[in-house]
């Protein structure tokens, strides 16, 4: 319980000051290149060296690509069913499920997310926080993408939200306007999980396990020609998972440890209690 509370403290500070830091959109460095591997079609892997170095570790981070027009998202929490916490590759295997990635940060009881999250048949927080960027799925028409990230300082979350049955608020890292919306702090630093959405439309899942501080993650994040639109912040530390099983090849990244966990070295996953996974959209006859 101290060591969840210490990971949550710095990351609501950082939420309130909300200082702006723009990066111009499209600045890759020279040597920023990714080669994306072809998993399945519509489902990418990349591994790219962070322009911005870790002091430990190798700096890499690995990011999922995915077109949502193959490949649904699915929301799934412990509170829906036994209770029962578990590694992102154990949601993975019991749900048939092609990826999984942390939902976002909980609560003390590990359960309970930090701010809303909800879908089709069970809600785990229905309260609606000062958080600003919230990931919409599970459309209810075709009017609307499959898949967005509102940015709550430029959009109407309310002209949106009831058109999509599943929705999960974070911290927002990169704004509507692609900025960087946290203040550096070079003395905190830790693993990271995230999702974004670039400007074509499709969702990045996103995960580096050396420890970066999170205003330097998205620098690097923008850096890279990922052509990066929103983005949101959904665990730190040790609990930031990513896991993928497709295309023959099986992936299982974990978070390490950061400077709020001296001398703790992470090198399996732990259980977590929220998360969200990808199933493939089953092909229509005829089609």
């Amino acid at each position: 319980m101290q060591r969840r509370r210490r990971c949550l403290t710095p990351l609501w500070a950082l939420a309130l000051l909300g200082a702006m830091h723009l990066v111009p959109a499209g600045a890759a460095a020279p040597d920023a290149a990714i080669t994306w591997e072809v998993l399945e079609p519509g489902l990418e892997f990349a591994t790219a060296q962070s322009p911005i170095p870790a002091d430990v570790g190798d700096s890499r981070i690995r990011l999922l690509r995915v077109d949502p027009a193959r490949y649904e998202l699915t929301l799934l929490n412990s509170s829906a069913g036994d209770g029962t916490l578990r590694t992102a590759k154990e949601w993975a295997a019991r749900y048939g499920l092609v990826a999984v990635i942390n939902a976002s940060l909980y609560q003390a009881d590990h359960s309970t997310s930090v701010s809303l999250m909800t879908a089709r048949g069970h809600t785990n927080n229905p309260r609606l926080s000062k958080h600003n960027a919230v990931l919409l799925f599970d459309r209810r028409d075709d009017g609307v993408p499959p898949v967005q990230i509102v940015d709550r300082t430029c959009r109407d979350l309310g002209a949106l939200r009831d058109r999509y049955a599943a929705a999960v608020q974070s911290i927002r890292m990169v704004s509507c306007t692609r900025r960087n919306v946290w203040s550096p702090q070079p003395e905190k630093k830790w693993s990271a999980a995230a999702i974004g959405v670039d400007t074509s439309g499709r969702l990045l899942f996103v995960h580096v396990r050396s420890p970066l501080s999170t205003h330097d993650l998205i620098d690097a994040l923008l850096a890279l020609p990922l052509d990066l639109r929103e983005t949101m912040y959904v665990e730190g530390g040790p609990e930031a998972q990513l896991y993928v099983t497709a295309g023959g090849r099986e992936l299982e990244f974990v978070g390490s440890h950061g400077s709020s966990f001296a001398g703790i070295e992470n090198n399996y996953a732990l259980p977590i209690p929220n998360v969200i996974g990808l199933k493939r959209i089953a092909a229509r006859a005829g089609g």
